[in-house]
Formats: structure tokens, C-alpha cells, sequence
């Protein structure tokens, strides 16, 4: 087939391996012909590329990422229209088989509208965020107001358009069908996200690590990813500071967003001693500290009313940890940790709660073993980029 795929996000193919990148190079392998649509980064050579032999569009936009709220909805309004631009400036044969788009962004509609009238192709929505109720439930958006039923239009439309839609859980499959009466529910099924696995460090290499970055002797809690509303760290530095009875025990954060500057000056202000915060790194070098750990955390915010999965316990699961989540009740991640024996988890702002199950993990090794290879396994399984592209060609070639 010939498949084009519109990213909000895209690194360089042979330089990060992540979620879609993984995907189009599943895609390219079995053989489709493929063209990624995507913002160019500063690095970036802007224009038609060749990235590990995929053809990929980079195109001039706005910052979309780590900007205020404002900035942030203007460049997503205003891409569409660079992306038609840019498929008109290179002359792109435009008569695709498949187009397959994410969420974020709801905004690229009219462009997904505009491609399927040009070739008839068939639509294949990635539902990995439910925008504009997750502006909501995090108070950026009044509900009912003009911006949120505009965003709440463009969020039917897609769904509308699309062939098929593949939903992160089963609660999230529920929750757009309870919330779109008009929706037709056949289109939508399971679609979990997924990585391939990386390979892990030997125990002695873990061990000079832990010496090399001062971190010999200490039950390391890590976090790492984006630091924003919708983690609410907070919670975690109030689990922290309960902790502070037990004296080897460290909480990494490593992450970035527009969060980060007041998590820094939260423990300052605090004096949260047990907190280690760090910028941001290199996948592989995240995944090297991860390696060394005890127990991978994850955090959302207990406002949220969407069933989220997040996808960074993928790193988890690759580097054999066990989970500790801090999660909202309307979620149904702690259901699939506690199916899979992956992980332990409780209600957001429970401190007393997360600080009793993390107290299990802390006080069991053999516990976090069997979780950590509970994890691998099932992510082996059930959570690789082949899977995913499986369940994709599967759904597509039935529509």
C-alpha cells in the first residue's frame, strides 16, 4: 500500500527509537511504500528527506512543545494548512491506500478530510489522547465554552472520518463510545501501545553505573518523561517526604515540561532531600538509569475523568521494574498492572495509600523480580511494534 502518516511528533528514525517511529519502520519492512508528514525539529533539514530509507516530509511550524498554552493552540491550528502547503510545494502524489493520523493533534482533520478526497483512501485514527475533555478535567478549557465546542466539533469529525479506531484499554474503548452516541462502535477496538525491546545491561555494568552517577547503596524510585498537569508530581513529592524514614531511599525524576520549574523550587521549598531532580536525557541514557533502579513510577493526575495509559511503563516493563502508580479511579492501567503482575498501584493523592504499597515493593526483593519479569513477558508478548502492526493491517484490510 501506499501509506502516509501524519505526526505530531517525530524524531529521527536512526537516531531514537519510539512509538511511531517503530511503527513506520514495521510499515516500511512488510513492504509499503510510505510517506511521514511531520514538524521539522531546529536540527532538522526541512523538506522531502530520506530517513532510514523512509521517505519523511519535514515541515517548518510553530514550537509545539514546552510552550505556553496560547502559542501551543495556535501552531496546532496552523498545522494543516503548512502540512497541505508543504504536499503542494514538493508535488506529492497524493493518491494514497492509507492514511493513518494520532492524536494529538484533533486539528489535523481538514487535512485528513482534504487527502481522502483526493485518493479515497481509507482512515486509520491512532486514539492515544481524548482532547478537548483532558483540557477540561486539567482546567485549561471551560467546558461548553466557544474554544471547547469548536475542539469538541473537530473531535467528532475525526472520529466520523475514520475507518477504524484503535483505542489505548478497554476503558478508553468505553469511554468514546459512552461519550458518541453517534459513533459507530464497530469501528473501534484495542489497539495498546507498544516498543520493541531493547537490549539490558549486564548486573556488573549496572553496578559501575550506580557507582559512576553517586547512586551505590540507595532503593531507587525513578520517574522519567514529561513533567506537566497531567503527571501532577506533587503527589510524589508529598510520597517523598513520607518517606524520609527510610534513608536509602532515593526518588529520581528526570524529565522535562512545563512543570519542571515549579517541581524544582516545590522540593526547594520543602527540602526534599530524597529527590534527585534531573533535565531531561538521551532515550539510551534514560534507559541506562532506568536499568538501575528498584521500582519505575507512574503518576497522573487524579483529576482526570479519561481512562489514560501511559505509555512510558513500556520503558518499565523493557528494563524488568516493577510499577508503582499513582493513578486516577477512571483509569483502567491499575486493572492491567494487577492482571498482568506487573506492578502495584493507588488512588492519587492517597499518600499514606502509595506509600503502603511501595513499602511492599521495598521490603521484597524476590516480589519485584517476579513483577519485573511478569512485565518483560507480557510486554514481549503483547506490547511490540509487530503486534501493533498486526492489529493495524488486520482492522484495515476488515473495514
Amino acid at each position: 500500500m501506499r501509506i502516509v502518516f501524519l505526526a505530531l511528533a517525530f524524531p529521527r528514525i536512526e537516531k531514537t527509537q519510539y512509538l511511531y517511529t517503530d511503527l513506520v519502520v514495521q510499515l516500511h519492512n512488510h513492504g509499503h511504500e510510505v510517506l511521514v508528514v511531520a514538524p521539522a525539529n531546529k536540527e532538522d533539514h526541512k523538506g522531502l528527506v530520506v530517513e532510514a530509507g523512509i521517505n519523511v516530509l519535514r515541515v517548518a511550524t510553530m514550537d509545539l512543545f514546552r510552550v505556553g498554552l496560547i502559542r501551543k493552540g495556535i501552531a496546532n491550528l496552523l498545522l494543516p494548512y503548512q502540512y497541505k502547503t508543504a504536499l503542494k510545494k514538493f508535488k506529492i502524489d497524493l493518491n494514497f491506500d492509507l492514511i493513518i493520523t494520532p492524536t494529538p493533534p484533533i486539528t489535523l482533520f481538514s487535512l485528513v478530510h482534504w487527502l481522502k478526497k483526493k485518493s479515497n483512501a481509507k482512515v486509520y485514527l491512532i486514539l492515544r489522547d481524548i482532547f478537548p475533555q483532558n483540557a477540561v478535567d486539567l482546567g485549561f478549557m471551560r467546558k461548553g465554552g466557544i474554544i471547547h465546542s469548536y475542539f469538541r466539533k473537530k473531535e467528532k469529525q475525526l472520529y466520523a472520518i475514520s475507518d477504524r479506531i484503535g483505542c489505548m484499554s478497554q476503558g478508553n474503548k468505553a469511554y468514546v463510545i459512552k461519550h458518541n452516541p453517534l459513533l459507530n462502535p464497530s469501528k473501534l477496538h484495542l489497539l495498546p501501545n507498544w516498543a520493541n525491546l531493547l537490549p539490558l545491561q549486564t548486573e556488573e555494568e549496572n553496578e559501575v553505573l550506580k557507582q559512576q552517577e553517586g547512586l551505590a547503596n540507595k532503593f531507587i524510585v525513578i520517574f522519567g518523561g514529561n513533567i506537566g498537569k497531567p503527571q501532577k508530581l506533587e503527589n510524589i513529592v508529598d510520597l517523598a517526604i513520607a518517606c524520609r524514614d527510610k534513608k536509602n531511599i532515593l526518588f529520581l525524576i528526570i524529565g522535562y515540561g512545563n512543570e519542571f520549574e515549579p517541581l524544582k523550587n516545590l522540593i526547594q521549598e520543602k527540602n526534599v532531600n530524597n529527590i534527585q531532580l534531573r533535565d531531561g536525557v538521551s532515550h539510551s541514557e534514560y534507559f541506562k538509569l532506568l536499568q538501575i533502579a528498584d521500582v519505575g513510577l507512574i503518576s497522573l493526575n487524579e483529576k482526570f475523568t479519561i481512562p489514560n495509559t501511559p505509555s512510558k511503563v513500556l520503558s518499565y516493563y523493557n528494563a524488568k521494574k516493577p510499577v508503582l502508580a499513582s493513578i486516577d479511579l477512571n483509569t483502567d492501567f491499575g486493572t492491567d498492572l494487577e492482571k498482568n503482575n506487573a506492578g502495584l498501584w493507588a488512588e492519587a493523592g492517597k499518600t499514606a495509600q502509595l506509600k503502603e504499597k511501595l513499602m511492599i515493593l521495598y521490603q521484597n526483593e524476590e516480589l519485584r523480580r517476579q513483577m519485573g519479569e511478569s512485565g518483560y513477558t507480557y510486554m514481549k508478548k503483547e506490547l511490540s511494534s509487530q503486534k501493533a502492526y498486526d492489529t493495524i493491517m488486520n482492522e484495515v484490510n476488515n473495514s
